[in-house]
This record gives structure tokens, C-alpha cells and sequence, in this order.
């Protein structure tokens, strides 16, 4: 059986993926604190063997995806996420017009492409782990991630911007 203390050693993973899915610090907490209580209550349910933060990550978007059925702001709430992110990257200029330009073609991606490319990238997920997390197939999340990575390319590229292209890279999915 998991403990409270070995789940509790993920908080910091798990509030850094929440913030990238919630669009504000706020709801990031509510979605971390609404993770870390189903956890708790369920530690039982945890099999040994599994990866524990696969499980807390699957638990985490399992709450998201409920989330967002039942909120119409997601849209407004990510946006302002992105803005406020973009606004206090630490560098130079260049960089956070970089940094702004890319999170606002991440934000444009279907949430779908969005997830899977920021557990890949951010989290440095797998993609068979991506899948156990979210409980689809292999096959799918390489698809989605396939088509985030593409998408995101012909955002950026198409973009008038004078900055250099951006590559995305990230993950263990590469043969």
C-alpha cells in the first residue's frame, strides 16, 4: 500500500503540470489539492508494482478532464496563463517574446494534443506512461503527440515573427 509521505513526494511534478493545465495559480492548487485528497482516500486501491506517479498523474487528469466539462472559462483561464507566464520569464527580451509566442501556439492546440505534448515535454513522460496515465493506447498518444508536435510546428512557423523557429523536442518517445 502506498503511503501518504511517498505520494506527497510528487506535489511539486504535479503542481507544475497543473499549472500549465488550469491557466492560473489558483486553480492549479484546487486541482494539485483535489488530486493529492482522491490519492489519499484511495491509497488503498494502489497496486503494487505500478508507477506511483503515473497513477497521481492519471488521478490528476482524470479531475481536469471533469473539470473542464463543467467549466465554460477554460479558454479565458488558459489564456490568462499563458500571459501571466509569458510576462515573467526571467532573460532577456528575446526570450520571453519567444517564450510568449510559443505558449500562445500551445494554448491554440485541441487539449487533447496539448496534454500529451506538455507530459512529453514538461514532464518527461513516456508514452507508454502518458497512456497508463490516461488510460488510452500507445497508438493514440503517439498519434496525438505526432499531430501536437506537427501542429505546433506550422503555428510557429507560420508565424510572422522575426524570432528564430522554435524546435520541440522532449520525451522518450523518439526511435
Amino acid at each position: 500500500m502506498v503511503t501518504s509521505s511517498e505520494i506527497l513526494d510528487h506535489v511539486h511534478q504535479l503542481r507544475r503540470y497543473a499549472r500549465l493545465l488550469c491557466g492560473s495559480p489558483v486553480g492549479a492548487d484546487d486541482l494539485v489539492q483535489a488530486t493529492l485528497e482522491k490519492a489519499v482516500r484511495n491509497a488503498g486501491r494502489f497496486v503494487d508494482g505500478r508507477n506511483l506517479r503515473v497513477w497521481l498523474f492519471s488521478i490528476m487528469h482524470n479531475t481536469f478532464r471533469s473539470t473542464i466539462r463543467e467549466s465554460r472559462s477554460r479558454r479565458d483561464r488558459e489564456t490568462s496563463w499563458f500571459a501571466h507566464a509569458a510576462s515573467t520569464v526571467a532573460g532577456g527580451q528575446e526570450a520571453s517574446v519567444e517564450l510568449s509566442r510559443v505558449l500562445g501556439a500551445i494554448a491554440q492546440l485541441p487539449p487533447q494534443q496539448r496534454e500529451v505534448l506538455l507530459l512529453v515535454s514538461v514532464e518527461g513522460f513516456g508514452t507508454d506512461e502518458i497512456a497508463l496515465a490516461m488510460d488510452i493506447p500507445v497508438g493514440t498518444v503517439r498519434s496525438r503527440l505526432a499531430r501536437g508536435r506537427e501542429a505546433l510546428r506550422r503555428l510557429l512557423e507560420d508565424d510572422d515573427s522575426s524570432v528564430t523557429p522554435f524546435t520541440v523536442v522532449g520525451g522518450r518517445d523518439v526511435h
